[in-house]
């Protein structure tokens, strides 16, 4: 019994940190209305109402994207600023190693809170992506679904392309640790 709650816990941590994405064939299920070209009166029109959704969604995505860089570089910021108050203030914090704990604490589940929003920022592109292809299905050329994606060799063979949402997520992981280990060897010290 208590093998099965094991299993259970490690198959929902896994979810959290591995990449796990809706089907292409359900994307496209569900993007399209039940309007047709019938209901726009030529094809014509109904090509231009799908190129313009798709210009507005490429805009969305390019949207979210600079809002995950602005998150990046405010986590950077705060992080960057503790390190410089504590690597100024380091000789008058030493004789004070308990009161270090709540500061180091914070700063560790900050960096908890750092890594959740770039995976959202990340799951959220993902997907935006996606629509985005299965929208230029509909289009004469898929510049990004097929082409590009394609020419990096869809993100499999890191000599082309090493995805940055994967190299991001390490960042906060490594500003934790090194709270951490700087907490236990000043407590060693």
């Amino acid at each position: 019994m208590r093998h099965t709650g094991s299993v259970a816990v490690l198959r929902r941590t896994r979810s959290y940190f591995f990449r796990k994405q809706v089907e292409i064939a359900d994307i496209r299920q569900s993007l399209w209305s039940k309007v047709g070209e019938a209901e726009y009166g030529s094809g014509e029109k109904y090509q231009a109402a799908i190129l313009d959704q798709y210009k507005t969604y490429v805009e969305m995505a390019d949207r979210l994207s600079a809002r995950r860089g602005a998150a990046n570089t405010l986590f950077l910021a705060i992080n960057t600023a503790a390190i410089s108050l504590a690597t100024v203030y380091a000789k008058a914090l030493a004789p004070s190693r308990a009161y270090l704990l709540t500061p180091v604490l914070m700063l560790v589940i900050q960096c908890g809170v750092w890594f959740w929003v770039l995976r959202s920022y990340r799951q959220l592109s993902s997907a935006k992506h996606r629509v985005i292809g299965a929208l230029e299905e509909r289009l004469p050329a898929s510049p990004y679904w097929r082409a590009e994606w394609d020419a990096l060799g869809r993100g499999k063979d890191p000599a082309l392309y090493w995805p940055v949402a994967s190299l991001e997520q390490w960042v906060p992981a490594v500003y934790a640790a090194a709270y951490v280990a700087s907490y236990i060897t000043i407590i060693l010290a």
